[in-house]
């Protein structure tokens, strides 16, 4: 537990947190900045291009990613080469056959695209999809090294020049919502760049791709894949159901608000498992099952702990939280939709409670090589979060109720993770809030006994 508690608190994880953070507010910043830049209609098509865009990129590059980081652990340079090379030539044989099919729906079907609010991304996406093709790459890579000083650098490149944008934009230029998706692209192109001329995005390695790898990562990839279209569908599908309804692009927009301030929630998650991932995945390999338990245990103690406090926050500051993001007129119920953004704060606060042990239970399952067990498990949850809000916004027309159905299709996906994940490592859940606790007080003594030989 001690070397756990060490592995733990190494620079890795925290430049990772502090990555995430510093993204995490260009992006909270620049939405508040659109949001007060465009009418309620035109700013859902930003969340629907956004959304749908997040969407599609799950299911191209899951097909790899998650193999990628878990097979790049522990192996020598020739076969690092060969599985690189096989990311980069799946990775771009996805692409084109994704973006081919949006493209052929937006030929075919432009009417009923437009009227649902999703021309932007029809329209723009697939060109994107090749132009963020080898800053994608590289980040995975760079996460499967655990570079996350590079991670940083490019991350905080692209969003911070984007937020520039944004900001311009608000107080100066007053761009039509289609010339900020163009600026978009250009900036993702400058990333891309940047990755290819630095050599972080393996492209040159293509030529070194096999059957062999091709086929390991395609056969881990093809449950991944599904995973992580499924755990998207877990953010997006709440969108997309609200967009298809009577309530139309507003209603998305409303719900956008307290849904992008639940990222304040997951800061320190995504960067905590950017790490705990291939340090479980290389335990795994390794064979040292007791330490993978350990990783596990302490990680989703910790993250349970810091979240209780998190969502005490969020649920006490809601009004302030949604005034900050959205603006005075997301203030209140609304007088069509009949929902406010306040009350779906708080709901997603206790969402957020479960959030860790949600996601480790995941993470961990894809690290002990039992992708087809999390897949059943995120599997069950998308179809009982689709059902839960066709019923709460077609039959009761309620917003309120697509955020409750959050925390259960999510108490249903704790019980599931932790069920497949016993079977497998026999855990003892008593074990998990103890090791947070126990992190937390080393932590405190080590930064208490620093402080003490500083004033000597």
């Amino acid at each position: 537990m001690k070397k756990t508690l060490n592995t733990l608190s190494k620079e890795a994880n925290f430049l990772s947190l502090a990555g995430n953070i510093t993204i995490a507010f260009f992006g909270f910043v620049g939405f508040a900045l659109i949001a007060r830049s465009y009418s309620l209609e035109i700013l859902g098509q930003w969340v629907l291009y956004i959304s749908a865009s997040a969407f599609v990129e799950m299911f191209r590059f899951g097909i790899t990613n998650t193999a990628i980081v878990r097979f790049l652990s522990g192996v020598d340079h020739d076969e690092r080469i060969k599985f690189i090379g096989s990311n980069v030539l799946i990775g771009l044989v996805s692409t084109s056959i994704l973006a081919f099919g949006i493209w052929l729906c937006h030929i075919y079907f432009p009417i009923p695209i437009k009227n649902a609010g999703y021309e932007l991304f029809f329209t723009w996406y697939p060109l994107n999809a090749f132009i963020n093709l080898p800053f994608n790459n590289a980040l995975v890579i760079l996460q499967a090294d655990q570079k996350f000083k590079k991670m940083f650098f490019i991350k905080a490149f692209e969003s911070g020049i984007f937020f520039l944008v944004v900001m311009a934009n608000h107080y100066y230029l007053h761009l039509a919502i289609v010339n900020l998706v163009i600026y978009q692209l250009i900036i993702n192109g400058f990333s891309s760049l940047i990755c290819m001329i630095k050599g972080w995005d393996g492209i040159f390695y293509i030529k070194n791709a096999t059957k062999r790898t091709n086929k390991i990562l395609l056969d881990f990839g093809k449950y991944t894949t599904f995973t992580l279209i499924g755990s998207n569908l877990l953010r997006s599908a709440d969108t997309l159901i609200i967009s298809l309804s009577p309530l139309g692009t507003a209603a998305v927009a409303l719900y956008s608000i307290p849904l992008k301030l639940t990222e304040i929630q997951q800061i320190p998650l995504r960067s905590f498992i950017a790490t705990a991932f291939p340090k479980m995945s290389k335990a795994s390999v390794r064979g040292k099952i007791e330490e993978v338990k350990d990783l596990f245990y302490t990680y989703s103690g910790v993250m349970t702990i810091l979240f209780f406090f998190i969502s005490i926050f969020t649920f006490t500051f809601a009004d302030f939280l949604v005034l900050l993001l959205g603006g005075s007129k997301f203030q209140g119920i609304h007088p069509i939709i009949g929902a406010d953004p306040v009350t779906i704060m708080r709901v997603f606060s206790i969402y957020g409670l479960l959030l860790p042990l949600d996601r480790m239970t995941g993470v961990c399952l894809d690290s002990i090589n039992r992708p087809n067990k999390n897949l059943g498990k995120v599997s069950t949850m998308v179809v009982a979060n689709v059902i839960g809000d066709i019923i709460a916004v077609f039959v009761f027309k309620s917003l309120v109720l697509v955020a409750v159905g959050s925390i259960l299709f999510t108490i249903l996906g704790v019980w599931i993770g932790w069920y497949f994940l016993d079977k497998e490592l026999h855990l003892n859940p008593n074990k998990l809030i103890s090791a947070g606790i126990v992190f937390y007080k080393e932590m405190y003594r080590k930064i208490r006994s620093r402080k003490m030989l500083f004033r000597l």
